[in-house]
């Protein structure tokens, strides 16, 4: 199945998403609401129908905006030709404050619904206001069973068709499924050829949990942001040869493994460069090459680490 060309894909809980997403994020709500509105309205004109939001975000509400335009501007017959996912910030990572936190979210967004919900982090915070400013006694180790059984209500009560994670290791998927009657259906990553995440993709293969990859271009312009990507010189030498994008080339790859993906950019032509990633591949030489590309992590959530919290070093909180 597609959606304008790009391929849909089918989530264990029987609900489709297409394998590429306008991304939204902002360091903590700390872009221009305009711009924003400009952008993710332009992402539908040329054929974007998922769209990746979260409270953390503060996008939401101009989501919500853009969502009501679209319609009013006949971009789109329905909200059902879209596919919606927002996530649970880590203060709301608590029993009693998941489902009002996605009704809060459906607010924001002038939604009935959610295709997706996801906990952003494996961990707790203190309730409060979203910030990156954590105190170190203010983080907790999250207690998944209550949590999650907190995410499947949101689903059985029809506020969200899919629930899933983000951030999530190996051990920390095992704990969580350990007790959850509905299982995750995505897990939410950084991914891109600088940073292959093998071990944990073929993990949740076998548990048939999607892989969405973020940070699929290193998120410049972000402070975790990184050129490791676009500056990739086998990178840049695939792209020539093939008369593709850097950008396009690392997209490809990670389309090839079999997950789906989510990036952002505020550029039209970009937009139009990113949903081209279909209808072509890379040739085992090129999957060689890129395999043998320098692994780094970019995003390593240094907020969540404390010497009195949860999660003492990076090791620990990636389980790495």
């Amino acid at each position: 199945m597609e959606s304008n060309g790009v391929p849909i894909i089918t989530l264990s809980s029987g609900r489709g998403m297409p394998v590429l997403g306008m991304g939204t994020c902002e360091t903590l709500g700390k872009g221009s609401h305009e711009r924003e509105r400009l952008a993710i309205l332009k992402a539908i004109e040329v054929g974007y129908r998922f769209i990746d939001t979260a409270a953390a975000y503060g996008t939401e509400e101009v989501v919500g905006e853009v969502i009501s335009e679209a319609l009013q501007l006949g971009l789109i017959k329905s909200r059902d030709e879209l596919f919606i996912s927002s996530q649970l910030w880590c203060t709301d990572a608590h029993p009693d404050r998941v489902l009002l936190a996605l009704q809060n979210s459906l607010r924001n967004l002038r939604l009935e619904y959610l295709d997706l919900y996801l906990i952003s982090f494996p961990v707790s915070l203190k309730p409060g206001k979203i910030t990156a400013d954590v105190s170190e006694d203010e983080i907790f180790l999250m207690d998944y069973k209550s949590v999650w059984a907190a995410m499947e209500e949101c689903q059985s009560l029809g506020f969200t068709k899919s629930i899933g994670v983000s951030n999530f290791s190996i051990k920390k998927l095992q704990e969580l499924m350990s007790n959850a009657k509905i299982p995750p259906v995505v897990n939410q990553v950084e991914m891109s050829p600088t940073f292959q995440q093998k071990n944990l993709r073929e993990y949740c293969k076998a548990n048939n949990i999607l892989v969405t990859a973020i940070s699929v271009l290193g998120s410049k312009g972000t402070p975790w942001g990184s050129n490791a990507v676009l500056d990739s010189e086998v990178l840049n030498q695939i792209a020539m040869a093939r008369g593709k994008s850097v950008a396009q080339i690392s997209m490809r790859w990670v389309y090839e493994q079999g997950v789906s993906l989510v990036v952002k950019s505020f550029s039209e032509e970009r937009m139009k460069e990113n949903l081209n990633i279909f209808g072509w591949e890379l040739t085992t030489e090129d999957l060689e090459k890129i395999g043998e590309i320098p692994q780094c992590r970019i995003l390593t959530a240094d907020f969540l680490v404390s010497a009195n919290g949860p999660f003492k070093s990076q090791e620990e909180l990636w389980d790495d």
